[in-house]
């Protein structure tokens, strides 16, 4: 019976690039991009997360290439409840014990309405959840990167995932002060994308974007000359055309998007009260989401803030882990239905 109970409960980071299924006592055992692709004539499902990922700029005429995410927020409700369907089932492949159905704690972003809020909820009941509980992003995240969110110091995170990011202070089970901007990583994507087409007449593809961000992508100053092939088309001739492209340029086109996060930084910094800005200053900011794996990231805020700043451990999985401890609280939740998504735990 206690397997039965401990394996009831699933955390979900529901992502706007990746979604993370998180169960209680496995950890992560799903972990997906958030695509879809459906064929438009009969409106059937072809392909989910990683298959349709692989389809993407592939595709024949009938066939579409979805992502029901869009800035931290579901932008295709229908599309979103299949997609959730599809990876709570996957989670639970192989478990007969599951008789009920689960419930589920699922992450949103802490700039988030309340209408967009209940989509959530609402799209996670229609996927087969039980009961279905909102959670602030950075505080999940927080709680994934091992800081101590339920003591009386103060903690921040600073989580930049696809489609936003998310900076917080969290001190006694609460968030203090957030910010959340519609500024992280696809922004980057898109960035390079631009700059490459303007100055190259070239036009590549979003998964080129983010091979390309991931290989010699850099946040400041470069100091070495790393460079690449890419391909992609002419946009004058029409033509396949290879060209080279360096780090240096790469970084150019990231500027705006690094100078927002860091400027979001920077303001919920000036939004804490004294006594918790002395205790960052002290234990660091701490950075999560796969945005953060983007090169000198983490200089840069450091050098802009003038204060020590980490990389969490496993900052692609630490919102989803975050979720996951979260499910220990699912009690408390379902005795304050009315609990803002921003938890303030006893």
């Amino acid at each position: 019976m206690g397997i039965f109970n401990l394996s009831q409960d699933l955390g979900i980071d529901l992502g706007t690039a990746n979604t993370l299924v998180f169960v209680k006592g496995k950890g992560v055992v799903v972990r997906e991009p958030s695509v879809v692709a459906k064929n438009i004539q009969t409106g059937d499902v072809e392909a989910v997360g990683n298959s349709a990922r692989n389809m993407i700029g592939r595709t024949p005429g009938n066939i579409t290439v979805i992502r029901p995410m869009k800035d931290g927020v579901i932008a295709d409700y229908d599309t979103t409840a299949v997609m959730m369907k599809y990876y709570i089932k996957k989670a639970m492949k192989n478990r007969s014990y599951f008789a009920k159905k689960p419930n589920v704690m699922v992450c949103v972003p802490s700039g988030i309405t309340m209408v967009e809020e209940r989509a959530v909820i609402d799209a996670t009941k229609q996927a087969g959840a039980k009961e279905a509980f909102p959670i602030s992003e950075p505080f999940a995240a927080a709680i994934g990167a091992g800081l101590p969110v339920w003591e009386p110091t103060g903690s921040m995170i600073v989580d930049i995932g696809g489609g936003t990011t998310e900076v917080a202070v969290i001190s006694l089970g609460g968030v203090v002060t957030s910010q959340s901007i519609r500024v992280a990583g696809d922004d980057m994507d898109e960035a390079i994308i631009s700059y490459i087409k303007k100055n190259y007449n070239l036009l590549i593809g979003e998964r080129s974007a983010e091979s390309i961000k991931m290989d010699i992508g850099t946040a400041g100053e470069v100091t070495g000359d790393d460079e690449m092939d890419i391909r992609g088309r002419d946009l004058l001739t029409g033509l396949p055309k290879t060209i080279t492209i360096t780090a240096k340029e790469i970084a150019t086109s990231l500027e705006d998007t690094v100078t927002a996060i860091v400027e979001s930084v920077k303001t919920t910094l000036e939004k804490t009260p004294p006594e918790l800005a002395a205790d960052i200053m002290d234990r660091g900011i701490v950075l999560s989401g796969g945005g953060s794996l983007l090169r000198n990231i983490d200089q840069v805020i450091s050098d802009e803030t003038k204060m020590p700043v980490f990389v969490t451990e496993d900052p692609l999985e630490s919102v989803a882990i975050g979720t996951g401890k979260s499910l220990d609280y699912i009690q408390h939740f379902r005795s304050h239905p009315n609990v803002s998504s921003r938890p303030t735990i006893d």
